[in-house]
């Protein structure tokens, strides 16, 4: 049991890894609302982004690392 957890904790660990090098940065964000952008037909659509998509998908796969780290300790 503790080998097959410890296997899933890994491989979700790349999955988390790859996700969050697939985001966009963020570092035009200050600069993107003072010049007008901020009120962009397409930043009222976050939520359909892909950047968004990855946004959830790296807090889901984020729980379940952490639900399995924890599941480890308590199996030791």
């Amino acid at each position: 049991m503790n080998l097959v957890i410890t296997v899933i904790q890994v491989l979700c660990s790349l999955v988390l890894v790859a996700i969050v090098m697939l985001q966009s940065g963020k570092s035009a964000g200050l600069s993107g609302a003072i010049s007008g952008m901020a009120d962009t037909f397409l930043s009222k659509n976050k939520a359909k982004t892909m950047d968004a998509k990855l946004a959830k998908a790296t807090k889901w796969v984020a729980i379940l690392w952490v639900i399995l780290t924890l599941a480890l300790c308590v199996i030791q």
